[in-house]
């Protein structure tokens, strides 16, 4: 009882450590996010997107609230790769060594998909759907004054979103690895993962077929990708389950 009791506290004690170890690098990332904030503000309004666009503020907040946005967004993706290495840390000890190996292996592969999602969003769907408002605008005749923090409002809905959803092939891999889902319960869900992803495309594209369409058929894409990942993934776990079994009677 006491060894349980010991074990329970343990877990606590290094749950705060890695806790304090991402507060830490977040605070310190956060005096690099106070000195970027403002030239990459000063960056996105001189794209080709935004220059033509006259942003104002309509109350005396927000320019400093979009500064301090922009501060904590750059520091949490500069810490992000550290509290996905501190997640591993916490529960690589209950893990193989094969298992280690490979959930370390997530980590680049998850960074690369998070930054992906910003650019797909960033590069290709934002100026599209901007363009498409505007041309709206000018068709109805209305005059936009374009609020800047309504502007950067819309810009990280339409972005983080698709930096968080472009991780479903890595979280795919990890929970099928840990035999929490299987590729055949994937295959099992799929219209209802489908009708899921349709709304996601609702909420975050404006009420017009082609930017919701520009926004569903890569999340559909990506959930069939998840799907072959996972069984790849499934495949070598049932493939180390039965080494291990091997190695455990050969002892």
């Amino acid at each position: 009882m006491l060894d349980r009791e010991m074990s329970v506290y343990d877990h606590i004690g290094e749950l705060r450590k890695r806790i304090i170890i991402i507060a830490s690098f977040f605070f310190v990332s956060a005096i690099g996010g106070f000195l970027l904030a403002e030239p990459i503000i000063v960056y996105l309004q001189q794209t080709d997107q935004a220059k033509d666009l006259t942003m104002n503020a309509f109350r005396m907040t927000d320019s400093i609230k979009i500064f301090m946005q922009f501060a904590f967004l750059i520091a949490f993706i500069i810490t992000f790769p550290v509290i996905l290495y501190q997640l591993w840390a916490f529960i690589s000890p209950g893990l193989y060594e094969r298992e280690r190996r490979v959930t370390l292996s997530y980590i680049p592969i998850s960074i690369i998909l998070f930054l992906s999602g910003l650019a797909f969003s960033y590069y290709i769907l934002f100026p599209f759907v901007v363009d498409f408002m505007n041309r709206l605008a000018e068709r109805l005749q209305i005059n936009q004054v374009i609020g800047i923090n309504e502007y950067f409002q819309f810009l990280f809905q339409l972005t983080i979103p698709f930096g968080i959803l472009f991780q479903m092939p890595v979280i795919v891999m990890f929970l099928t690895r840990l035999g929490i889902i299987t590729p055949d319960f994937m295959v099992k869900i799929r219209k209802y993962a489908y009708f899921g992803l349709l709304v996601v495309g609702a909420l975050i594209t404006p009420p017009e077929l082609l930017s919701h369409l520009m926004v569903t058929v890569p999340l559909f894409i990506l959930y069939e990708i998840s799907i072959v990942i996972s069984r790849i993934a499934y495949r070598k776990a049932k493939k180390a389950e039965a080494l291990m079994e091997q190695e455990g009677k050969m002892d």
